[in-house]
């Protein structure tokens, strides 16, 4: 006797843009409509990013559904979808919230739509609130690490193929950023060594996801200490910060011919263009799902299959690496209050008193 799926309810609460592109509590939003190759997810906890109230103000779109990183429980997938998700498994991953080209459907809200092919199963030795952290770091180690127009890397953590001793060294400007520690993680188990930047109080998290070395950011000589540590074998370096100071100590530290170097905002060219012989990208998580990123101002993306192709054969690696216990979440702390508690910790982020931590909202 087939099972009966519980009734969805007719409208639902969201976090959504209001006319000036801030973010408001809204009542009576409409639920994504499922799509082919799409699931419905019931949300448990969300994740903030900066970019959640970042969009906003850049981008403001009038009734959009903000955020990118949650975790929940599938209740519908639709007709036909090729997957081996089932009705009732806790999953996890990023949407692109804030989305000009699809306002309604957005991580901060009760219900959100999601590629099924895009998802990871959350194994219960992980747990839906630390799988909330991983979505958009994921997204975006993809595009900077493994995209063809970023650093390129050859080596991932299912076929390793640079296997030079000592490893090749990999910049990470930024690593006790929550993309930092996983893209640490991913490097390390790709066979590279990640070296990093970050505040000293951060170096004990940064090395316990497998830095082999940590900078002081603000050190006067960092870009130099960096360029001794590594004997002149950096060529790879990812900016998770991109400010005038971070550009301008990857860019120093790089040293081999045909360096690359992987942002994750938007630098001025004026910067980029002090060392012609690097080749600089800036990566944004929303490419990952292959359909245009509608923005502007250098934010814009036209559609690429192939991000999508790259995304859907690394979800797979990162599930088996989730399974095995080889990916550990960001360190977290949890906010109180639901989508109202999304609303207290998006100040908290726009004060810039967050550090090392990951905000998660638990919905009531």
């Amino acid at each position: 006797m087939p099972s009966i799926l519980p009734q969805l309810p007719t409208s639902q609460r969201a976090i959504t843009q209001d006319a000036d592109g801030r973010p408001q509590l809204t009542d009576g939003v409409v639920l994504p409509m499922l799509l082919p190759g799409t699931v419905l997810v019931k949300t448990t906890a969300m994740a903030l990013n900066p970019s959640d109230y970042k969009m906003g103000a850049a981008f403001p779109t009038p009734g959009a559904i903000v955020g990118m990183d949650f975790a929940g429980t599938v209740i519908r997938i639709a007709e036909g979808t090729e997957t081996d998700l089932v009705v009732g498994d806790t999953v996890c991953t990023a949407v692109h919230g804030s989305n000009p080209a699809e306002p309604g459907n957005g991580a901060f809200a009760e219900y959100v739509r999601v590629p099924a092919n895009m998802l990871l199963r959350v194994p219960t030795s992980l747990g839906p609130v630390q799988a909330s952290t991983l979505g958009t770091a994921l997204a975006t180690c993809i595009m900077a690490l493994w995209g063809d127009k970023a650093l390129g890397l050859s080596s991932t953590p299912d076929t390793v193929t640079d296997t030079l001793f000592p490893p090749l060294p990999v910049l990470v400007y930024g690593g006790s950023t929550a993309t930092g520690t996983i893209a640490i993680q991913l490097l390390k188990l790709s066979g590279y060594d990640p070296i990093t930047t970050c505040s000293p109080h951060n170096f004990d998290l940064v090395r316990s996801r497998g830095a082999s070395a940590a900078f002081d950011y603000t050190s006067l000589d960092v870009a130099a200490a960096i360029k001794t540590h590594t004997g002149g074998r950096l060529k790879y370096a990812l900016d998770c910060i991109a400010d005038p100071h971070s550009v301008d100590v990857c860019y120093r530290a790089i040293q081999r011919v045909g360096g690359r170097y992987a942002s994750l905002e938007l630098v001025s060219d004026e910067l980029l263009r002090k060392r012609r012989a690097v080749k600089p990208a800036f990566v944004m998580a929303p490419e990952v799902y292959g359909s245009e990123v509608k923005l502007a101002k250098g934010y814009e993306r036209p559609p690429n299959a192939e991000n999508q192709k790259l995304a859907v054969r690394f979800f797979r690696v990162f599930q088996r690496l989730v399974d095995e216990g080889k990916l550990v979440a960001h360190p977290l702390q949890v906010l109180e209050g639901g989508l109202d508690g999304v609303l207290a910790g998006l100040d908290l982020l726009k004060s810039g008193s967050v550090s090392g931590k990951k905000l998660v909202a638990l919905m009531e």
